[in-house]
């Protein structure tokens, strides 16, 4: 597989041998196949994996997990100077940015305002659920959603890409660990998780978590925990808010988790949604066939996914 990395610093103002800020998708086309590479500022243009060793004579590894986070990031930093965009990113399709994490990790009500509308007490301890890496989608795809489901629901969250395998991390070194950040769309079946009283089967259908649409290394995001976050649904706002309302913020998240587990590299914690759900409306507007969602989280894009009922 190859890879398309997005940078999204200015070629001018590049700096050899300093860490830059990028965004890093895979893409699919006829012409490169399935592979990975870089975007340039204006979010427009990719330099394909292919292109990249053409251009630097770098043979980067074919395992997008391996270029992430096995060093090669610094690598491809001290080119991209030399490096021209061959390619539009209009002319591909993006694909889930990391195909098999060996754990995806949410979180439930750590937003104090969704929680508020819920009727709960936040949680001063991450209050997780895992979602299967089959539930993965891309982040323009159709979300498929069986027939029996009648109480779809959205939610936006933003996901963090750990870098390096951690165990037992304290608060003020966990940010360390995480590699990037991208966009995840919490899918839900709000009957199904009513039914169980527990979330992972309602949150667990084939399709149900689109992300991307690249990530964002966590260079080029000054603070996780002032980002705004907005879901629309055929274009009718649903949801506005900020990260600065998370329970728990990204490194207590991180701690607390690599207290009971081990986070490996590639693993995805999405971090909760805030406050704007359907289920939380006093009329409930629950998805429906053909409805478009929308999701734009600040400095790192918007996905949009069309709803199919089976």
């Amino acid at each position: 597989m190859d890879f398309v990395v997005f940078s999204t610093a200015s070629l001018p103002h590049i700096h050899i041998g300093r860490s830059e800020k990028m965004k890093i998708a895979r893409v699919w086309n006829d012409k490169l196949g399935d592979t990975y590479g870089i975007i340039s500022e204006d979010g427009n243009r990719l330099v394909s994996k292919s292109d990249f060793q053409e251009q630097t004579g770098i043979p980067i590894p074919h395992s997008i997990k391996e270029f992430l986070f096995k060093g090669w990031i610094d690598e491809v930093t001290k080119n991209l100077p030399i490096i021209s965009f061959s390619h539009q990113v209009e002319e591909v399709h993006l694909l889930t940015p990391i195909p098999d994490p060996s754990k995806i990790i949410c979180l439930a009500f750590n937003y104090y305002d969704h929680a508020r509308d819920a009727g709960l007490a936040p949680s001063d301890e991450p209050v997780i659920f895992i979602k299967p890496r089959t539930a993965l989608n891309d982040p323009f795809n159709d979300i498929i959603c069986p027939s029996f489901v009648k109480r779809l629901d959205y939610e936006a969250e933003i996901a963090v890409i750990i870098g390096k395998d951690v165990k037992k991390v304290e608060p003020e070194k966990a940010l360390e660990c995480v590699f990037g950040y991208m966009i995840m769309h919490d899918v839900s079946a709000r009957d199904i998780q009513f039914k169980d009283k527990q979330f992972t089967r309602g949150k667990s259908i084939d399709t149900f978590a689109p992300c991307g649409p690249w990530i964002t290394t966590k260079d080029e995001v000054e603070d996780p925990q002032n980002l705004g976050i907005m879901t629309k649904v055929n274009g009718e706002i649903r949801q506005n808010s900020s990260s600065s309302k998370m329970v728990i913020s990204i490194k207590n998240i991180i701690s607390s988790l690599s207290r009971i587990m081990t986070l490996e590299a590639g693993d995805i914690i999405s971090t909760g949604t805030p406050a704007g759900v359907a289920m939380s409306m006093k009329e409930p507007k629950y998805l429906k066939d053909g409805d478009i969602v929308e999701i734009s989280i600040e400095n790192l894009g918007m996905i949009r996914n069309r709803i199919v009922f089976e």
